[in-house]
């Protein structure tokens, strides 16, 4: 009998095979059509986790972006929350919510107040540091009575500034931002890493993980945002050990990419991330 994680692995590929991944004309959505790799390695990666919906026309990468993104949630809702005897805390899995809603970023609400009120502050600022990562976990703040479960750890004479205790008036903590992309393209990956890059340099406090997760199926497209970069954690493939043997049984050069990426802990599968954000 297969274990939990193993079991929601395969719920989480038949979401994505029921919703965002689809095929046309024996092509699944994942594919560039116009590489010939691509396609290859799309049609045998997907035949390794089951049958996908066959559409006349390709979905909008937007709509299939968005599926996606739902698809994630649900998994590290369901995963994370089973961890709880690791990670104890009041924690919740979330899509749609800007950083400023967080204890580390809630400075950035301040200041787009301050350029609002003045044209050529906001022309100097912009608006890209004010970001709503696709899946975010959080982390509540805690009462004075879960803190004193086991010893009176806290009173009114200490501890009054840290961003734990909601007897502070402290809001919820980003405990970790989880970029969702379907496919890799190079608008994309610069998404991705202007996001990171906002979240290293705007926080107030502890630095959240900083996490990506695609299906995309060609590995120097997966190395675009893996590798020679130190500002998101690791990047979780939603169907590695397959893409690992597609690459083999096809005989393709780039499954040492692949494997350097594994190596040096900078490729990893979608189950590993639950696992990855208890530490």
């Amino acid at each position: 009998m297969d274990v939990w994680l193993s079991q929601a692995r395969k719920r989480f590929h038949a979401e994505c095979l029921a919703g965002p991944i689809s095929e046309t004309n024996g092509v699944p959505s994942i594919a560039d059509v116009s590489n010939k790799a691509s396609r290859e390695i799309s049609i045998g990666l997907i035949s390794k986790i089951g049958n996908t919906q066959q559409l006349a026309e390709k979905p909008a990468g937007q709509t299939a972006g968005h599926m996606f993104e739902s698809v994630c949630q649900n998994f590290l809702a369901d995963a994370f929350l089973k961890l709880q005897h690791l990670r104890p805390g009041a924690f919740s899995v979330e899509r749609g919510k800007s950083i400023s809603l967080f204890d580390q970023y809630t400075h950035l609400d301040e200041l787009r107040l301050l350029a609002d009120a003045s044209k050529e502050l906001k022309t100097h600022l912009g608006t890209d540091y004010l970001i709503k990562p696709d899946v975010v976990v959080v982390r509540e703040a805690e009462t004075d009575e879960s803190i004193n479960a086991l010893v009176p750890m806290v009173d009114e004479g200490v501890a009054r500034r840290t961003s734990l205790r909601a007897t502070n008036g402290a809001i919820p903590t980003l405990h970790a931002s989880i970029s969702c992309k379907l496919t890799i393209r190079s608008d994309r990956v610069q998404n991705t890493r202007s996001e990171a890059l906002n979240l290293i340099r705007n926080r107030k406090g502890r630095l959240p993980h900083i996490a990506a997760v695609t299906a995309e199926p060609t590995p120097s497209r997966i190395a675009a945002i893996a590798l020679g970069t130190g500002d998101i954690d690791c990047v979780y493939h939603f169907a590695l050990p397959e893409l690992v043997a597609v690459l083999r049984e096809q005989e393709r050069e780039t499954l040492d990419l692949v494997e350097t990426m594994i190596d040096g802990q900078r490729l990893r599968d979608i189950a590993d991330l639950p696992l990855d954000l208890v530490v």
